[in-house]
């Protein structure tokens, strides 16, 4: 079953993790919201602070358990501190849950547990820079449970079809060998991060090819690492870090899929049949009935 939104329903925003900095840009993504014929529940998350958090962990906690009933979770932003929740395993319904970055632990946590719902995309604090295109898609997906192509560089050719993942690299990679890691086998798998050092990257790859995590998946592609897109050296030399670590796997990849922290997050439903077309670049989702 493929839950989709319809005007007048009630939403939940959580902070899973940090706390909420930027009032202005948080005020606009609601309007957005509300702008689709959404009813919001903010859950007073401007108000809650604990240290660097949104309120301590068990606030955060009870408040993600009480919203499992929702229609649509959406993430309020980023930071750090949604995996620190995963320690009290929450128990999951099948409800929509929306973010990217730091709240992809949780995204992966629901999935890992065979629930449907976890979408890669824009959080209310980041909604109102997307490019229109990028809003319209998150619309289309929410209501009407599809999502066109979307294009990257090609760095190895071929196709894969599976069931695709989406994430960030770090967050990933610190969840491999618990219960909060999904099985790989015959999956896309698409990352994303942002201003890590090479070496970080590298280090994260070797690890995952370690885990022997990449012998087992169908194809991968790589969203946005930096949020400088002006700077074609990096660019060059993740490029290169990436195949030199993945030239030895026979799977299709893509790079430089618009996915991750800049304008322009393109959202991914998790666990949805795609197709990862390595030789002319296209990302397709398909529609589920």
């Amino acid at each position: 079953m493929v839950f989709r939104l319809k005007k007048g329903d009630l939403i939940d925003i959580l902070a899973p993790g940090s706390f909420i900095d930027d009032e202005e840009n948080f005020q606009k993504g609601i309007e957005i919201l509300k702008s689709w014929g959404l009813e919001v529940n903010e859950n007073n998350s401007l108000s809650k602070k604990f240290g660097y958090f949104a309120g301590d962990d068990l606030t955060r906690f009870e408040e993600l358990e009480k919203a499992q009933n929702s229609k649509l979770i959406i993430f309020a932003k980023g930071g750090w501190g949604s995996a620190r929740i995963l320690e009290k395993d929450p128990c999951w319904g099948n409800g929509l849950m929306l973010g990217f970055s730091d709240t992809c632990s949780l995204l992966l946590s629901k999935y890992s547990q065979g629930f449907i719902g976890s979408t890669h995309g824009p959080m209310v604090t980041s909604l109102f820079k997307e490019p229109e295109w990028s809003i319209k898609r998150l619309k289309n997906l929410l209501f009407e449970g599809y999502v066109e192509d979307i294009i990257g560089t090609p760095l190895r050719g071929g196709k894969a079809k599976g069931e695709i993942i989406v994430s960030n690299l770090t967050i990933a990679t610190f969840l491999i060998g618990t219960n909060h890691f999904p099985d790989c086998r015959g999956k896309i798998i698409i990352f994303e991060d942002i201003n890590e050092d090479i070496y970080k990257i590298d280090r994260m790859l070797t690890y995952l090819r370690m885990t022997k995590i990449l012998t087992k998946i169908a194809g991968i592609g790589f969203g946005n690492f930096s949020n400088d897109s002006c700077d074609p050296e990096w660019e060059d030399l993740l490029k290169n870090c990436i195949f030199e670590r993945l030239k030895d796997f026979n799977f299709p990849i893509l790079f430089d899929l618009p996915i991750g922290h800049i304008p322009g997050n393109a959202c991914i439903p998790l666990g949805y049949e795609a197709t990862l077309n390595g030789d002319d670049g296209i990302l397709s989702i398909d529609i589920p009935y």
